[in-house]
């Protein structure tokens, strides 16, 4: 039997949700977090269905980034979110800054807490353009401070950077996840919008086994 090392970031979209069920056996933990951004609420209640399925223990981080003045349309407190596509001139009002080294900070001192030897983060090829702390470059230099900041010399594993959203949706389907219990419109509704950039991603990514209910199609 597998040892349960990884602590995972889990926000409940599609992304995370394919890394959790393809490392159920080795995840001890899923870590979201309730920064305040306009689909928190739904995402997390999407990552704690599938924690329970997956009987995998689920701790929610509260960590209001509007009450500490970021800026970003992402957060309640930021603009109109934007419809077309997921790119950088439509997206880039949506980057809240940091915020992955932020979360990788906090689920660092955790993992040397819980003596986990790794932490995953689900970032992919398509936010590299759009998201700094997406990108690969960002990972390698975070992983290094993680491990060179913990007495356990924890890891970073972020086994989809390289991957497009399609490819990892193909991982998925072959792994029976339930993409109906996954969230990804930044618009924070019950229903996914279907013109953010986000669901126009999701759409593509999904093409031809999409169960997502969407407002417009």
């Amino acid at each position: 039997m597998m040892a349960k090392d990884i602590i995972s970031l889990y926000s409940g979209g599609m992304d995370s949700t394919v890394a959790l069920y393809r490392y159920a056996d080795r995840v001890r933990l899923a870590l979201s977090f309730d920064y305040g951004s306009k689909h928190n609420r739904i995402e997390i209640d999407h990552a704690s269905r599938n924690c329970r399925r997956l009987g995998i223990e689920h701790r929610v981080i509260d960590m209001d980034l509007n009450r500490m003045g970021f800026v970003s349309d992402l957060l309640t407190s930021g603009g109109a979110i934007p419809a077309g596509r997921y790119d950088d001139d439509n997206m880039r009002s949506t980057v809240v800054p940091f915020r992955n080294g932020i979360m990788l900070s906090i689920a660092a001192g955790l993992a040397e807490s819980m003596d986990c030897s790794r932490l995953m983060l689900s970032n992919h090829a398509g936010d590299h353009a759009i998201y700094p702390d997406c990108r690969e470059e960002f990972v390698r230099h975070m992983g290094q401070a993680i491990a060179s900041g913990t007495y356990n010399h924890v890891e970073l594993f972020a086994p989809f950077t390289l991957l497009s959203k399609r490819e990892i949706a193909l991982i998925g389907r072959e792994l029976g996840v339930p993409f109906e219990d996954t969230y990804s419109c930044y618009e924070g509704q019950e229903v996914h919008c279907g013109v953010c950039g986000t669901c126009t991603e999701r759409k593509e990514a999904l093409a031809g086994f999409d169960p997502t209910v969407y407002r417009i199609k």
